[in-house]
């Protein structure tokens, strides 16, 4: 980390800078740095304790300034040994230019990010300075709690369809021959729908990692939307909901849409499930030509799945897209939404979220057409 020390850090050592230098910008000043920083002389004395690093360690500057660092700065490894006692930054190896970023913890238990740097007027020379980067632990323990939720939520779901194969499969290969055919069809259905249930939440998983690593594969083809919107309602029917629940409207003519048709499925089998299961009254998708979100295209493709029931709140509408968020306690893993946002985005479109004209949910993404360069 490099810092500007002129009248911001008293005793530092600071050499001369030729003309050019002084006309590079203004110094940094420690105060404006997002993170904690803590620098202290040849001697071990704190002389510039920032804004941050006393928001960090609940120790107002004034009291740090002018102390040992090891007074100031009371750091303890997960091990509860003083950090400073085991670095020795002054005494210590004279080769050591460095401390690699831990976790360590302040008076109180409460955990940080510590990483130092021992700056030496020259090779193996005596320290001059110790500079201290003190970083936050809240945002690495929201990604923790985060997985830890992923993996709490993944083997809930996977306990209850395991646990009906298990029961039916080994009450069927223990009594085969108590049971009628009829028995034997029900139980052999019940077991490949939970197994079906499986393979889709794997399905999932292996989405969302692709999706936060960036590595989500778009394979794209012509792809005629309202058509696939015509597959999943007529699914849909033949599952027993009433033909006349559903209001499809295609405005023509629509644009050539190349994308990803296996990923489009998805995308639509989540939104018309969402309003089918969380919603009330008539479910409505309309399909219609729109400008494209990517900047460089003319055309795109909306499709827009509202319905009637009660809709989102207006203080849950931020956090719909995000992992484990339930618009209602009927089940599911919460990953759906999110999993679409991922799938829309990747093809370059947005989606959004909003209130429906007959107060529902609706749900509008729209995608670039995406025409591949050789037919441009």
């Amino acid at each position: 980390m490099s810092v500007g020390t002129s009248g911001a850090v008293p005793g530092a050592r600071r050499a001369a800078a030729p003309p050019a230098a002084a006309a590079a910008g203004p110094a940094v000043d420690p105060d404006e740095l997002p993170d904690g920083l803590v620098i202290a002389d040849e001697h071990g004395r704190v002389t510039c304790f920032n804004t941050a690093a006393a928001r960090i360690t609940a120790v107002p500057a004034g009291q740090a300034l002018g102390q040992h660092l090891d007074k100031a700065l009371p750091l303890e490894d997960l091990e509860g040994r003083r950090w400073w006692q085991l670095t020795d930054p002054y005494g210590g190896l004279a080769i050591r230019v460095a401390q690699p970023e831990r976790n360590l913890l302040l008076p109180g238990g409460r955990e940080v990010l510590v990483s130092a740097r021992y700056v030496r007027d020259r090779p193996a020379g005596p320290v001059r300075r110790v500079i201290v980067c003190l970083r936050d632990t809240e945002a690495r323990r929201r990604t923790e709690r985060s997985h830890a939720e992923l993996i709490a939520t993944v083997a809930h779901e996977l306990r209850s369809p395991l646990t009906s194969v298990k029961g039916f499969t080994a009450t069927l290969l223990a009594k085969w021959e108590r049971f009628t055919d009829d028995q034997k069809r029900l139980m052999l259905e019940t077991v490949d729908a939970d197994a079906d249930r499986v393979t889709r939440l794997i399905a999932e998983l292996l989405d969302i990692s692709r999706i936060d690593s960036g590595r989500l594969e778009v394979r794209r083809q012509l792809v005629d939307i309202g058509a696939a919107v015509g597959r999943h309602v007529q699914a849909y029917v033949a599952a027993g909901q009433p033909a006349d629940r559903f209001l499809v409207r295609l405005e023509q003519p629509l644009p050539d849409l190349w994308a990803d048709p296996d990923k489009i499925d998805q995308v639509l089998s989540n939104l018309i499930e969402n309003a089918v299961r969380h919603g009330e009254g008539t479910v409505t998708i309309d399909v219609t030509p729109a400008a494209s979100p990517r900047e460089g295209e003319d055309a795109g493709t909306s499709v827009t799945v509202s319905d009637e029931g009660p809709g989102i709140p207006e203080e849950s509408m931020n956090r719909v897209f995000t992992r484990f968020w339930r618009g209602s306690k009927r089940g599911g893993t919460g990953l759906g939404l999110y999993i679409v946002k991922g799938i829309v985005e990747a093809h370059g479109g947005t989606i959004t979220v909003g209130r429906a004209v007959g107060g529902g949910a609706r749900f509008r993404f729209t995608l670039p057409v995406g025409t591949p360069a050789h037919l441009l």
